[in-house]
């Protein structure tokens, strides 16, 4: 799995992360929100609707530190501040057995077998494991916002198909945790 805040495969683009305060004086700056795996040195990236190659990555996975090719300077960082990069679904590195881009699960409807759960919002990262946030199927009537918490972990999640938008989870081991 890969973190969260991704747009949805459907959209055929995942969220690199978003640029934040400059770094010198050559055009660089920090990323947050980053996912390491898209920003590497000669990937293309998509900022404010224009591509642009990655020239430069410094820093750590957790605090990377990104040149574009066109951002020459401070200045230009600091006007690109805040804004999305994104990555073509197709030019994404592959991900092994039992990963996905969290925006492949983002919108999956969530089963305990055939009772249905609710619906993805997001992929969270959790201090133990990453956790999918799920807004629940409220009950006729009810408007209830809350959403669950399920851990991805083999013993709460049954099985993912992200091609049909369904994952099977337990909840017994989900109410057991409580």
């Amino acid at each position: 799995m890969a973190g969260e805040d991704f747009t949805s495969s459907r959209s055929q683009t995942l969220l690199a992360g978003r640029v934040g305060r400059a770094h010198g004086l050559d055009g660089s700056f920090y990323v947050t929100r980053a996912r390491p795996r898209l920003l590497e040195i000669g990937k293309a990236v998509t900022l404010d609707g224009r591509t642009a190659t990655v020239a430069r990555r410094a820093g750590t996975d957790e605090h990377p530190i990104v040149r574009l090719e066109g951002i020459e300077d401070r200045q230009a960082a600091e006007a690109v501040r805040g804004l999305e990069l994104t990555v073509e679904l197709a030019q994404a590195p592959e991900l092994g057995e039992g990963e996905w881009w969290a925006g492949e699960l983002e919108g999956c409807e969530v089963f305990d077998g055939e009772r249905h759960v609710g619906l993805v919002v997001q992929l969270v990262e959790l201090p133990s494991c990453e956790a999918l946030e799920v807004r629940p199927t409220p009950p006729t009537g009810a408007g209830s916002t809350d959403t669950l918490l399920l851990p991805m972990v083999s013993a709460a999640i049954r099985a993912v198909d992200v091609a049909r938008g369904r994952i099977d989870v337990d909840m017994s081991f989900v109410e057991d945790a409580l």
